[in-house]
């Protein structure tokens, strides 16, 4: 059996975007062709997409590092260079993509539409692209804008609109493989269910939910103790859970206890998961010793105002009452919970102080730097604060004040990669 491994942090970059071309036209009998370098390919995006025959992340846990394709190189005769191969990295629905630094959610992989995790950087333009009139041969080129470097954490929340919660061996998976074609691993002993199973409910015609049997959890799971606490997160989304207990006194334990226990141990990991609707099934009712400990559940649980229910899922006894209420319930509920992100772009980190190259080809002036490079790949030009922020940072570099030291004039163009405009003082 393979290992059920729920969260992966991995590392993905965007391909770079392949440089423009210098080249120029020549042909027989074709006097002066004139430039025609070709731009080069855009490279390839990181793209994450949901594949319902995943259940676990085991394809990210020995490999770590995933990169796109580069855009290739513009050719003469206007050819553009081909564009880089996307990475399409295939997750299970539920998986939610944090940043690696600040744990934001970056997305919620629970529909079916694609999410692009990291652009490929554009290409450079060929130098076609910088003839005019007074300029009919430059001999220069744009370089591609380099992809972009990402660290991130993906975490599996199961999409399952009712858990199963409950300590060790009370029969979570015994009622999930009773109700639904799931066959989960059913011993006597603590700890069988090692990972969480879901298993599809159908209770009538057109009525159906997704149930999760959970591996038990044990007092202390809040805090690590036990397998419990490795899984809680797959009940965050469930709408509704149903709480088991056992009621046989088989091992000697009190119900009551049990049932607090539990509970105090969800509200411990999430006190919102603990306010959750919930359904009491007293398992194991068949081979009851002693109707004294049932009967003192009930009264508690009807206390707190929570639905009852005497089952057996070994002799599927009460189990059929017990989903259809738990169907009623989800009727009244809203949808399972999708994430919305929280995750905001934060300035790329340059630093102005490094230097930048400047040359002139005509009326062109010509900048170019590593840093700037970062920063025009992280750059919104059609947002106006973007825009703005852009231009205080080349402002902060002192470009500007060199420009003019070197003789720049009104009307002049500067080129900076894939961006050009007059300089105005």
């Amino acid at each position: 059996m393979s290992a059920f491994i729920d969260t992966a942090r991995i590392t993905v970059k965007s391909g770079a975007g392949g440089n423009g071309a210098v080249a120029f036209h020549r042909e027989k009998y074709v006097a002066a062709g004139g430039p025609d370098g070709g731009d080069g390919g855009r490279g390839g995006d990181v793209i994450i997409a949901v594949d319902d025959h995943m259940s676990t992340l085991m394809d990210f846990r020995y490999k770590r590092k995933y990169a796109a394709g580069n855009g290739e190189n513009g050719g003469g005769k206007r050819c553009t260079g081909k564009d880089g191969q996307p990475l399409i990295l295939k997750v299970p629905r539920g998986t939610i993509i944090r940043d690696a630094e600040t744990g934001e959610i970056i997305q919620d992989m629970s529909a079916d539409e694609p999410f692009v995790l990291a652009r490929g950087g554009n290409g450079g333009w060929g130098n076609r692209h910088f003839a005019t009139p007074t300029r009919q041969a430059p001999r220069f080129a744009k370089a591609g804008l380099p992809g972009i470097a990402r660290d991130v954490v993906l975490e599996l929340k199961l999409l399952a609109d009712v858990g199963l919660v409950g300590f060790p061996n009370v029969g979570k998976s015994t009622l999930l493989s009773v109700v639904s074609r799931a066959q989960p691993k059913i011993a006597n002993y603590h700890f069988t269910t090692l990972f969480p199973n879901l298993g599809m409910v159908y209770v009538d015609e057109g009525v159906s939910f997704v149930l999760a049997d959970i591996p038990g959890i044990i007092e202390g799971a809040a805090e690590g103790a036990g397998l419990g606490h490795d899984f809680l997160r797959h009940i965050d989304r469930c709408r509704l859970l149903i709480h088991m207990v056992d009621v046989s006194g088989s091992e000697g334990r009190d119900p009551i206890a049990d049932f607090e226990t539990i509970n105090a141990e969800l509200a411990r990991y999430s006190p919102e998961l603990a306010s959750r609707n919930m359904l009491v099934a007293a398992n194991k009712v068949d081979i009851l010793s002693d109707p004294a400990p049932l009967r003192q559940l009930r009264v508690h649980a009807e206390r707190l105002g929570l639905a009852f229910f005497e089952i057996s899922a070994a002799a599927n006894q009460g189990v059929t009452e017990l989903m259809k209420a738990a169907a009623a319930e989800l009727a009244k509920l809203p949808p399972v919970k999708v994430y919305a992100p929280e995750y905001v772009p934060r300035p790329p980190e340059v630093d102005p102080a490094q230097p930048l190259e400047i040359h002139q080809e005509d009326d062109v002036w010509i900048v170019e730097g590593a840093w700037l490079q970062r920063l025009m790949a992280n750059v919104n030009f059609s947002d106006f604060e973007s825009r703005n922020w852009f231009d205080r940072i080349l402002r902060q570099s002192g470009l500007f004040d060199r420009l003019e030291e070197m003789g720049i004039q009104d009307g002049d163009l500067v080129s900076i990669y894939n961006l050009e405009f007059e300089y105005q003082r």
